[in-house]
């Protein structure tokens, strides 16, 4: 990971810029370099994982142009041949250095062409034009604001933006903005037509095109290790990395010390691939001590992303530690491509369909903003393989009367494309299990106890009335809303409400975000 910020305001002395892009020097501790432009100030913290020398150090110019990138560029070797076909000269071997002469070349049609995960700030000093692009799913954080004079200020992190502006919105994924505009230019959730396949092929097409997922994300000149739960996605994104590696991999994963549900999980996986497995065990004290700081490191007040941040932290934070890991892969955004428990509850393939482009536009304010943030404040870089864009694009285009579970069994598709020897079958046709509950039921148990002892019921009522948008409607989300507002105030609408199963389907009605509450919960909390 890396930080990056932009401020449109001439003449800001750097002690001011730094006050707000020094928070985020944990995602970049490597390096730092602040440039100071005609018309605005640009700086770049670096987490060095491509191209390590330090002509891989960003902003990179070109004549009057200079940008700074938050990301991986899969293809960049290709761009590379083309580039150096057409006489450009490079002077490392950063994958970010192709940005400028591809926007030379391409202009603003550069965007739709990248297989990447990235956040970009580009500024013309000759044109006076400002050009900034994210990722298509958002795994790549990227937040704007404007200050009181109506500059605009952009960066990683919301955090980076509270000095300066009293508004901070995220940046909108698969989006250019040039010119004063944002123009979408890919939306993930758009299907140009169905594929109406049958299974063997489905599943094939499903297995080929993880694999390949995978295999990009292997590509790193740092050290590379695996969030390993024990649940189906960490397991097949560790067990495809292991057949492709030739030495043991580096596999992660951590529990409460009381009912760890995913440790034993995760120790079946790690004995079956062979992996470098390390277990971190976390108590009760753990989890109340951490709950601030991880709020002010998510900026979210979401109940679901801060109970599955808890455990992610934690474990990152000793990933840190103790060892020389510097990417970590996980397994984020195949419980919205391929549904969760409550998708059980889908009144019709076509909402179970709704409902996957509803969570794949709004997952970058959930899931991958918990990995990102986890992960980067801890100064590691997240990579995501169900994210893979040509992956993604498959599987919402697959026709949602295959996804939707008829099979008794959720992610049906999925399972049966690894059926074989890859993982043990138990683990493969595993129930899911939520993040935060698998730690351990106890964690989110401690949770809500400390935030019932917290309030009186008298104070919840009073205090809850404080807020219109996004209404805590809990003692428990009352206490996240109030941390957050501490760092971030009066920008709860970062957010656009709490992650919560489809209230309107029946059987789905209900008040935590939990799947134990579910009546299809089952074995997935054994």
């Amino acid at each position: 990971m890396c930080s990056i910020m932009f401020y449109l305001r001439g003449g800001l002395s750097q002690e001011v810029f730094k006050e707000g892009f020094d928070k985020t020097i944990s995602r970049g501790p490597d390096q730092s370099r602040i440039v100071e432009l005609s018309d605005g100030t640009m700086g770049f913290h670096r987490l060095a994982i491509m191209g390590l020398t330090p002509e891989g150090m960003q902003p990179f110019s070109l004549g009057s142009k200079y940008l700074v990138c938050n990301g991986e560029i899969y293809d960049f070797e290709a761009f590379r041949q083309e580039l150096l076909s057409d006489g450009y000269t490079f002077a490392s071997d950063s994958d970010c250095e192709v940005l400028l002469p591809l926007y030379e070349k391409y202009g603003v049609e550069m965007f739709s062409k990248l297989d990447a995960e990235f956040a970009l700030i580009l500024y013309d000093t000759a044109a006076r034009t400002l050009v900034a692009a994210r990722d298509p799913i958002g795994i790549r954080p990227l937040y704007y604001g404007y200050d009181d004079e109506g500059h605009i200020v952009l960066a990683s992190e919301a955090k980076n933006l509270v000095p300066y502006c009293k508004k901070i919105l995220p940046f909108p994924p698969g989006h250019y903005y040039k010119d004063g505009k944002f123009t979408c230019y890919c939306d993930m959730t758009h299907v140009d037509h169905v594929i109406d396949d049958d299974l063997p092929t489905i599943f094939r097409n499903i297995h080929d095109k993880l694999v390949e997922g995978v295999r990009k994300r292997l590509v790193s000149d740092s050290k590379i290790g695996f969030l390993l739960s024990g649940g189906l996605d960490s397991s097949l994104v560790c067990a495809i990395a292991q057949r492709m590696e030739d030495h043991p991999i580096k596999t992660f994963a951590i529990g409460m010390s009381e009912d760890a549900i995913d440790l034993k999980y995760a120790k079946q996986v790690a004995d079956y691939i062979g992996s470098e497995h390390t277990e971190v065990i976390i108590t009760k004290e753990d989890v109340i001590r951490s709950l601030p700081e991880v709020i002010e490191i998510l900026g979210t007040y979401d109940i679901t992303t801060i109970r599955a941040s808890m455990g992610m932290y934690l474990l990152c934070k000793k990933i840190h530690e103790i060892s020389d890991v510097r990417v970590l892969l996980t397994g984020e955004i195949s419980d919205e491509l391929f549904g969760y428990k409550y998708t059980d509850f889908a009144p019709s393939a076509e909402a179970f369909q709704k409902e996957a482009e509803k969570r794949i536009r709004e997952i970058h304010m959930y899931d991958v903003l918990r990995a990102d943030r986890c992960i980067s404040s801890n100064s590691l870089e997240a990579r995501v393989p169900f994210g893979d864009l040509d992956f993604v694009k498959y599987v919402m285009a697959i026709a949602p009367e295959k996804k939707l579970n008829t099979y008794g069994k959720g992610k049906y598709l999925l399972r049966k494309a690894f059926e074989g020897d890859l993982l043990p079958h138990d683990i493969l046709f595993r129930e899911k299990a939520a993040f935060s509950d698998a730690v351990g039921h106890s964690m989110v148990d401690h949770l809500k106890e400390y935030a019932e002892s917290y309030y009186s019921d008298e104070a919840f009522t009073e205090r809850k009335a404080l807020y219109t948008f996004a209404q805590p409607f809990t003692k428990e989300s009352l206490l996240y809303r109030e941390i957050f507002e501490e760092y971030y105030p009066g920008n709860a609408e970062m957010v656009i409400d709490f992650w919560m199963p489809n209230k309107s389907w029946e059987g789905c009605d209900v008040n935590d975000p939990s799947a134990r509450v579910l009546k299809n919960y089952g074995d997935s909390g054994k």
